[in-house]
């Protein structure tokens, strides 16, 4: 592809030369002959600094966003406003647009975004389409399961994704939308027909720096970013700022509401148990009588989410009741770990105070299900992330357990001990029994060893993450294995089944 033909809807200030292009990139350490090196300013790092290492590697062109670099000797350059908005359109150019020949849902909120985008993926599926699916825990991609290092990846990376499903005969997709993606708009020139806005809780405002600015952030995917606004935007009208949203929405998207009671889509004869939730999710429409594997009613929000934005998709009602029935699980969401014990435990995501009181408030429902037992909660608070949150998260650990072991989580730069003293004075508040261990593996140890008959240990934090992040660098944890392990330590150890299931 020639040079100006991959700059062709990009926002530039001067172009020169036009060499035949064969590929592009933003990190120089991956650029080859004959490829264009798109040199923009990051939040850590500055890519025109690398500007030398790509022409050594063999670029024939550069694209910068720094306006005091001077382009080098005869070589094609161009210089734009903005780098990532630049990479965003090139991407899509080489790889002929792909997004513009799918139909995308994006869903963004702090939490729930996860298991609504594999409740959707799942119905899209009933229905006959053919998915790709980015988010935190994974990406789908031409029916691989791939890992995913960001929520939402880089626009080069998203485009070569999308692009990869659309050879393998993808017609929808379905995005996770972080709001650092929207803030440093790495979703630039993605036209969503579906926008879906899950709820807005204290996250990521160490980024951010405050409520309205992350509100903000959210709120691009309903405003278009580089294209027009979604055809429909799905919002729960139980959150305050979903309110806002819906009046920011009404003018520009048809808006459908959902929520526990009064909405658009909403839930009626809802009946959590110990395997499952059943109810009935009301439409525009009809009614649909709806069982999901999945417990509490933190995820009936999700579905109700994932069924409107299905609505939207025009999915039939068996679709969406199929779709439902047939997610088993989301990776780290959650996820029981069974090893024979006469106690549960959990694996889960939740890192933020309004996830930990959701999480809680679910396990409270799960014991007392199970007759009544206790909640014991493991957790610790990210470094290098909003400090003002770590006392919030202990209080809110601490209220909803009957025991809570204060541990680390991703300690990141920062020393561990430091980061549970910060989140200390909540757990003192709570006025809850618990014990701290910075060890998190002898932190999950004790919470085993304190369970009971009819117990539930939530290991709060990780969830699907495998890799635990320290000053030292990254090393492997995973909270399912290490917890199995503690079971195993603990004198449980469920019975594999024989090869051939069993069968003699």
């Amino acid at each position: 592809m020639l040079f100006q033909r991959l700059l062709e809807g990009a926002e530039y200030l001067s172009i020169r030369g036009n060499p035949e292009i064969s590929g592009l990139d933003y990190d120089s350490r991956r650029v080859k002959p004959g490829w264009c090196f798109v040199a923009m300013k990051g939040d850590t790092t500055d890519g025109n600094r690398y500007i030398d290492s790509a022409l050594q590697a063999g670029a024939v062109a550069v694209v910068s966003d720094d306006p005091q670099i001077a382009p080098k000797g005869d070589l094609a350059w161009a210089q734009v406003p903005h780098g990532r908005r630049a990479l965003a359109r090139l991407s899509a150019n080489f790889y002929h647009r792909p997004a513009e020949r799918l139909v995308n849902s994006g869903i963004t909120g702090t939490n729930g975004k996860t298991t609504t985008s594999f409740l959707l993926e799942s119905i899209l599926r009933a229905a006959g389409r053919k998915t790709a699916l980015l988010g935190t825990v994974e990406y789908h991609i031409a029916g691989k399961v791939l890992e995913a290092p960001h929520t939402t990846p880089e626009p080069l990376e998203i485009n070569q994704l999308l692009a990869a499903a659309l050879r393998d005969g993808a017609t929808e997709s379905v995005m996770e939308v972080s709001s650092h993606a929207l803030a440093q708009q790495r979703v630039f020139g993605i036209p969503y027909d579906a926008a879906i806005f899950t709820n807005l809780t204290r996250d990521h405002l160490d980024y951010h720096g405050d409520f309205d600015t992350y509100f903000k952030s959210k709120r691009a995917l309903f405003d278009g970013v580089g294209t027009d606004p979604p055809r429909v935007a799905v919002i729960n009208a139980d959150d305050e700022f979903g309110q806002k949203l819906v009046k920011f929405s009404k003018p520009r998207s048809q808006v459908l509401t959902y929520g526990l009671q009064k909405a658009d889509f909403h839930a009626e004869r809802v009946d959590v148990g110990m395997n499952g939730t059943r109810f009935d999710v009301v439409t525009p429409d009809n009614r649909i009588p709806l069982w999901s594997p999945l417990i509490g009613r933190v995820n009936v929000y999700n579905i109700l989410a994932a069924c409107a934005a299905a609505y939207a998709r025009n999915c039939k009602p068996e679709a969406i009741s199929t779709g439902v029935e047939r997610l088993t699980h989301v990776p780290g969401r959650f996820q029981r770990v069974d090893e024979g014990q006469p106690f549960t435990v959990v694996v889960d995501y939740a890192h933020s105070d309004d996830a930990l009181r959701n999480l809680t408030a679910l396990a409270r429902e799960f014991v007392q299900h199970a007759g009544g037992g206790k909640v014991i909660t493991v957790f610790g608070c990210g470094g290098d992330r909003d400090r003002t949150k770590r006392p919030l998260m202990g209080e809110a650990a601490g209220r909803g357990s009957d025991f809570a072991i204060l541990t680390s989580d991703n300690p990141r730069s920062e020393e561990p001990m430091a980061i549970i003293n910060d989140a200390l004075p909540g757990l003192h508040r709570s006025g809850a029994k618990f014990a701290v261990e910075p060890d998190r593996a002898k932190a999950i140890a004790i919470a085993v060893r304190q369970a009971g008959p009819g117990d539930i240990v939530l290991i709060a934090g990780k969830g699907h993450e495998k890799m635990q992040i320290t000053r030292e660098g990254a090393r492997p944890f995973d909270d399912v294995e290490v917890a199995r392990a503690a079971l195993h330590a603990a004198g449980y150890h469920k019975p594999q089944p024989a090869p051939g299931g069993g069968r003699t």
